[in-house]
């Protein structure tokens, strides 16, 4: 009888999954894709395509309810709109990201102007127009309005960037980082306050201060300027009953839960109500009259609400990817103008995610921001959308990133990751 004996060869092995050796073979796989060239531009391209995406489908459902009583049994009528706008803004990021970093020096002046003359017709009778008590928007006739402070904040990193890299070896200098920036912004600033919309100044004070941080300030002239945005803040907020109820609520959120705390307590809800996976697409019941702003401002609870944690999680991710990406193109650029755009567009989109994001889930009081990408509204879609077409043109400028663009064919998509890990030396 012949006996078969195991040879030394046929010893069980370690699992490939887990040994030490296969798990630096996919860290080094991650990095070889995150060291190539056009990285950036489809990391940005796809965070921004799926929140796009994300965002229609949560203004749809988010808004049903209103559309269908506001608009006569149409319940599509705001989803409707903002398929238009984002329609209106893709082309417009699309130029923006086939255009050099010399065609937006030249626009930055421009823009500023153009953006405050803006401002300032918001304060001239017939044309400017009061919305919950802010009066920051231009009415044209009919449904055709502007809110020309979302334009604001793109004009104000362009121009920045544009100072600062023109200034460039006069930095050193405390002055130079102050004048003329400091007063601009401040007129600018000024001139929102002046609206009432203090949401959308603070983020404009975020973007100065996050400018001035950027181009190297000193730690003691950065905490300096915290604290007189802090103190400015602060004094604008007790001069005002509603903000300082707002404050009040932020204190206690279930004080008042009828009255000034209604908006918070019914988000709360929504959000606590969600559970893992969400009570699911279509399905929220804070959107029936309940949560006020529910397709704009606070358009993250009905999310929390449909999609869950696993849902709201994903939302952060994706911010936090187009974060990275942002970061990633300001730190791999030896251009100074590139490095301060970039990173003054991710320093806004960012400060209004965390402030919007923070209203929401209690972390901070209510100031009335729509959500970058995701609510509801043409003034605050166009501006982010050209933001983001000067990332993508910015992430072509990176080293090697141009050649590699020209030379791949665009119905050519491969999963990097996968590539590089199944076969590590694919050219």
């Amino acid at each position: 009888m012949t006996t078969i004996t195991d040879r030394p060869d046929d010893k069980a092995a370690p699992s490939s999954s887990s040994s030490p050796a296969n798990e630096r073979r996919w860290v080094s796989a991650v990095k070889d894709v995150l060291d190539r060239p056009l990285t950036s531009y489809h990391i940005l391209l796809g965070a921004t395509g799926l929140l796009l995406v994300l965002g229609l489908l949560m203004v749809l459902s988010a808004s049903s309810v209103l559309s269908y009583n506001v608009n006569h049994g149409n319940q599509y009528a705001i989803f409707y709109r903002q398929l238009i706008w984002v329609g209106v803004g893709l082309p417009m990021a699309y130029v923006a990201s086939r255009m050099t970093p010399r065609h937006f020096r030249m626009l930055a002046y421009v823009a500023l102007l153009g953006s405050v003359f803006l401002l300032v017709l918001t304060y001239v009778p017939g044309l400017g127009k009061n919305v919950n008590g802010n009066t920051n928007w231009i009415s044209f006739g009919g449904p055709l309005q502007i809110q020309p402070s979302e334009f604001a904040k793109l004009a104000l990193v362009l121009w920045c960037a544009d100072l600062y890299a023109r200034k460039q070896k006069l930095l050193t200098q405390w002055k130079h980082l102050l004048v003329p920036m400091v007063p601009v912004c401040g007129l600018v600033i000024a001139l929102i306050i002046g609206q009432h919309d203090l949401g959308t100044s603070l983020v404009l004070m975020a973007v100065m201060v996050g400018m001035i941080w950027v181009v190297g300030a000193p730690t003691r002239l950065f905490v300096a300027m915290l604290a007189v945005v802090g103190t400015i803040g602060g004094f604008f907020v007790s001069q005002e009953s509603y903000r300082m109820a707002r404050v009040a609520q932020f204190m206690d959120p279930f004080a008042d839960p009828s009255g000034v705390g209604w908006q918070a307590y019914h988000a709360f809800y929504a959000l606590s109500t969600g559970g893992w996976w969400g009570v699911g697409i279509g399905n929220s019941r804070q959107k029936w009259g309940n949560l006020p702003e529910a397709h704009t401002d606070f358009i993250f609870a009905v999310i929390g609400e449909e999609l869950g944690l696993i849902g709201s999680l994903t939302v952060l991710a994706l911010f936090l990817t187009l974060a990275y990406a942002g970061v990633r193109i300001a730190t791999r650029t030896a251009e100074p103008f590139i490095r301060y755009a970039a990173a003054g567009i991710t320093v806004w989109i960012m400060a209004q995610t965390l402030v919007n994001l923070g209203a929401v889930i209690g972390l901070l009081p209510i100031v009335g921001i729509p959500l970058p990408l995701l609510s509801y509204g043409g003034s605050a879609l166009l501006p982010t959308l050209i933001a983001i077409g000067m990332l993508l043109s910015f992430a072509k400028a990176e080293p090697g990133a141009q050649g590699r663009l020209e030379g791949t064919p665009a119905a050519v998509v491969r999963v990097d990751v996968v590539v590089a890990y199944t076969w590590p030396h694919w050219p």
